[in-house]
């Protein structure tokens, strides 16, 4: 892979001086057509240690306008992101469309260094590639455009260029014990770092090798490709959209078929007022015991509520919160997204949002809103949330790998029961503001929505995140099952982390 860039190219200063002006002008005439572009850049620099990344950032921050550009340096995990599973980091750090995102260390350092290091072995790295092209996946089919330089030196090369810094005074510190230690392990390194860009270099996302002897020739070149791939993407949006593939939409059910999972439920279950006097505080009381030895442990919960409207959700948030350590959990209502949420892919506001260790985070309705409204008012093209069904299961596998106990409720009544509940809010005054056209709108959609939830619950119900369907025409019923449900499998959780 490498063979190419050991030649050692070369140029000129007077040839630099000539070039970099025009080079500079077009960077920026590009980065003022991109501002009003519809995806965002992702450019990382990675490579050898003394190949020049900071150097390579630092120059590109000179050539581009700042004020459309941030650089981010990820360095040893902090004591927050540790709490949190690994892409949190890296989610939050994404750009929002029409600006540009500089990344020099990224998701591929931690692999490449493990393996190395032999933290991991062979099969836990293809473990981390196939992430890595996943979630690669995921932002390009958003729309976003990944540059990748890796920036490459000869043992020898490298071995020169730390001596000369060392020889520096001004550039000593520059030189690590790390580095010293790199250097010495640079042939397992360079196998593995071959292994990593062969595994990671996709028609949509390719690695680019710049040989990084000569520091003009290695900024030019950045510059250049920079240059090339932004131009020829926003040429490609000036032209239009490519056609998209023919995808065959989901199938209605037959007449005669059960429309959905949901007419498996039992929506005469229902519990007495005696009995949910006795149990809605029995179960309460055992799920803030075990909040209270999670929080101490470092176990974090995710609670996702999804339902129809009126369904009650408002309500068990309330009947679970007083279980909860007030200092310890976040309610996060999900509504239309803002600008600032629009301009970044789907799941990046709920990545915002993942709790740190020990702590609860609620979220009344959720990502499933691309596969349910999304799909049926017809927000999210058809190739969108088709594809959004792995890209949650995705997102859900990271966060219990992680650790995190992953609720998903969906709350469940009849037609019957959310407009008798509808006719009660209009009458009772203090829940005027709880119902308005749109419900009685949605109302009409409603076998689209049911075979909406029925795709939903069939494709995103894991082993390692299941979904768990509460009848609640009876809200006692409901609150009382959800309850049970939490503090049983938060219950399993601590067992198994003893």
């Amino acid at each position: 892979m490498f063979e190419v860039a050991e030649l050692g190219h070369k140029i000129k200063k007077r040839d630099y001086d000539a070039r970099e002006p025009e080079l500079r002008t077009d960077l920026l005439l590009v980065q003022e057509a991109l501002k009003e572009a519809k995806f965002p850049v992702l450019i990382l620099v990675s490579g050898v240690d003394g190949a020049g990344k900071g150097d390579v950032i630092n120059q590109l921050n000179a050539w581009f306008d700042p004020r459309w550009l941030r650089a981010y340096a990820f360095g040893p995990m902090s004591d927050e992101e540790r709490e949190r599973p690994e892409y949190w980091r890296f989610w939050r750090a994404l750009p929002p469309k029409g600006q540009i995102g500089l990344y020099v260390g990224s998701w591929y350092s931690r692999p490449i260094a493990d393996r190395v290091n032999k933290v991991i072995n062979d099969a836990e790295l293809e473990r981390d590639l196939t992430r890595i092209n996943a979630f690669e996946e995921t932002l390009v089919d958003d729309g976003a455009l990944i540059i990748k330089f890796w920036l490459h030196l000869s043992e020898s090369a490298q071995r020169q260029r730390m001596k000369e810094l060392e020889e520096n005074p001004a550039t000593r510190w520059r030189v690590t014990a790390l580095d010293k230690k790199h250097l010495k392990q640079y042939k397992k390194f360079r196998a593995v770092a071959e292994h990593t860009l062969r595994n990671t270099s996709t028609g949509d996302a390719p690695w680019i090798i710049v040989e990084a002897t000569d520091k003009r020739y290695r900024n030019l070149t950045v510059g250049q490709h920079i240059l090339e791939r932004i131009s020829a993407r926003l040429q490609n949006q000036a032209e239009g959209r490519p056609p998209q593939p023919h995808l065959k939409p989901i199938a209605a059910p037959e007449v005669g078929e059960q429309v959905s999972v949901l007419g498996n439920l039992d929506m005469n279950s229902a519990l007495s007022k005696d009995k949910y006097k006795k149990q809605l505080p029995k179960y309460q009381g055992k799920l803030g015991e075990l909040a209270r030895q999670a929080r101490e442990r470092g176990v974090s919960s995710i609670v996702v509520l999804e339902g129809w409207d009126a369904a009650g959700k408002g309500g068990l948030i309330r009947r679970i919160i007083p279980a909860l350590d007030a200092r310890s959990y976040q309610i996060i209502p999900i509504a239309a997204p803002t600008d600032e949420e629009r301009a970044h892919h789907y799941l990046w506001r709920f990545w915002r949002h993942i709790p740190r260790g020990g702590n609860v985070t609620i979220y009344d309705r959720s990502w499933y809103g691309r596969v349910l409204v999304e799909r049926v008012e017809g927000y999210a093209r058809q190739e969108e949330w088709m594809r959004a069904y792995a890209e949650i299961n995705q997102f859900e596998e990271m966060l219990t790998e992680h650790g995190i106990v992953l609720l998903k409720f969906w709350l469940h009544i009849t037609q019957d029961e959310q407009l008798r509940r509808f006719q009660e809010r209009e009458k009772t005054p203090f829940k005027h503001y709880k119902i308005t056209e749109e419900d009685y709108r949605n109302r009409e959609k409603w076998d689209a929505y049911e075979i909406a939830v029925n795709d939903m619950v069939e494709r995103t119900s894991t082993e390692y995140a299941p979904w768990h369907l509460i009848e609640a025409n009876d809200k006692n019923y409901a609150r009382v099952k959800a309850l049970r449900i939490f503090s049983e499998r938060l219950g399993q959780v601590l067992a198994t982390e003893k």
